[in-house]
């Protein structure tokens, strides 16, 4: 197998002036490519909130670059002062969306850094939370690489393989973690046939997977949500592939609206299901997928979004829940960083971090 090279998606960064975070606007994708270039907290806010900025790994490293510029912008020299600002920009942040663990944990992670700082001057402070910044982002190229390392073990070349929502570079740093496999694979020779569900109602697998798998080269069919089965059925996949946007410590997943739905399915046809996601994705502190919040969107988002006159009457009551949680017991591996975690979650999961 000949090795091949792909361009990698650049989605996530500090602005070369340093004192401001540059995104790519994946609302607008796939028909226009858009660079966002933001430093005031309330764009920063509405990016993470309307999914300019979307994908768990992708909100933390975005978080991070965002807490960063807005301490650039706190005027008071006192540390206690600075940190009392810095702690409110942070929850401001945390507040944009409920479910995702990485943006709070990226938050977090800032604020510690900060508070280990005591004592030193606010220069150093800034410089302290630039580096604890770019690091988080680094980190999370390198567990991409990690995840696609280990997920590409569980599939050989020519498997199909379905998605759901987009867990690829656009999601993450590099790679991705669901589809990264598929990206190390092929640029090392190998060759699979991805069938992406649409992703209703924001068409995530419609919009970014399709096209981050057409940029690549890798063979990719796009399907409606509700033709999963039938291409299951027919045999076409061998293997599921799914991000995370939170774990709990039973193995429960939280991940896109419809998620559950292709674990069923998998079930039924007797096809590995799996969730590939960063260490950083796991929240031991939350017992099961029940004490997972779900966050609740805009009801216009199945109403009219994507049409030019809307489909349902503006007086239908529409449920539009973000995420749903798939249990643990339809999940054949929980694909990490640090490894493949497998059944019994409470005691593979735990592991991890020991």
């Amino acid at each position: 197998m000949s090795k091949r090279e792909i361009k990698h998606l650049e989605n996530v960064k500090l602005s070369d002036r340093g004192d401001s975070v540059v995104i790519i606007d994946q609302t607008l994708l796939p028909n226009e490519t858009v660079y966002l270039d933001l430093k005031e907290a309330a764009d920063l806010y509405e990016a993470i909130h309307q999914l300019r900025v979307r994908g768990a790994p992708a909100i933390g490293i975005f978080a991070g670059y965002a807490l960063y510029c807005l301490a650039l912008q706190i005027l008071a020299e006192d540390y206690d002062a600075f940190m009392e600002d810095l702690k409110e920009q942070a929850a401001y942040l945390n507040s944009s969306r409920p479910t995702a663990v990485n943006l709070s944990w990226a938050l977090n992670r800032m604020v510690a850094k900060a508070e280990t700082a005591a004592g030193k001057s606010k220069a150093e402070v800034l410089k302290d939370l630039k580096e604890e910044c770019i690091a988080i982002h680094d980190e999370d190229i390198a567990m991409c690489k990690a995840i696609s390392e280990y997920g590409l073990t569980l599939i050989k070349d020519g498997d199909g393989i379905l998605t759901h929502c987009n867990a690829g570079p656009l999601a993450t740093s590099r790679y991705g973690t669901a589809l990264g496999p598929l990206l190390l694979g092929y640029e090392r020779g190998m060759d699979f046939r991805v069938f992406a569900d649409e992703t209703r109602p924001l068409l995530q697998g419609a919009r970014l997977t399709s096209y981050e798998l057409e940029k690549a080269g890798i063979d990719v069919t796009l399907i409606c949500d509700n033709m999963a089965s039938i291409v299951m059925k027919n045999g076409w996949v061998q293997a599921c592939f799914v991000g995370c946007d939170r774990v709990a410590a039973n193995g429960d997943a939280a991940n896109k609206i419809g998620t559950s739905g292709v674990a069923i399915l998998a079930k039924y046809y007797g096809i590995p299901f799996y969730v590939l996601g960063p260490t950083s994705t796991i929240d031991l502190n939350t017992p099961t997928g029940e004490d997972i919040e779900i966050e609740l969107r805009d009801p216009d988002e199945i109403r009219s979004k994507w049409y030019e006159k809307p489909m349902a009457l503006e007086e239908t009551r529409c449920y539009n829940p973000a995420f749903d949680v798939t249990p643990n017991e339809l999940i054949d591996a929980i694909v990490t960083d640090r490894g493949i975690c497998r059944a019994p979650y409470t005691e593979s999961l735990k592991a991890l971090f020991e």
